[in-house]
């Protein structure tokens, strides 16, 4: 049985939304600490990114060390295409 794997850019370009929309965040919650709503909003995409990093390391390899499976994995990202090498799916 076939896996229906993901498009590799558009997975790619998902990590970078939530990514920027987290780091966003916590600039705004840095002046503002009290903000619930904004505290839920992060850990919600906090919890989007890391899904969306554990789905691209499952596909095509770690792009960072905590969402490699194994210790011996860690540093299989170095024989992989690096993001930029693969134009697409």
């Amino acid at each position: 049985m076939m896996e229906n794997k993901p498009c590799r850019r558009e997975l790619m370009d998902w990590i970078n939304v939530v990514s920027f929309v987290v780091d966003d965040v916590k600039l705004f919650l840095d002046t503002h600490p009290g903000c619930e709503e904004a505290l839920e909003y992060f850990e919600e995409f906090q919890k989007q990114r890391v899904e969306a990093l554990k789905e691209y390391a499952k596909y095509y390899g770690p792009l960072t060390l905590d969402t490699a499976y194994t210790p011996e994995e860690y540093w299989c990202w170095i024989q992989e295409p690096w993001p930029w090498q693969e134009g697409g799916c």
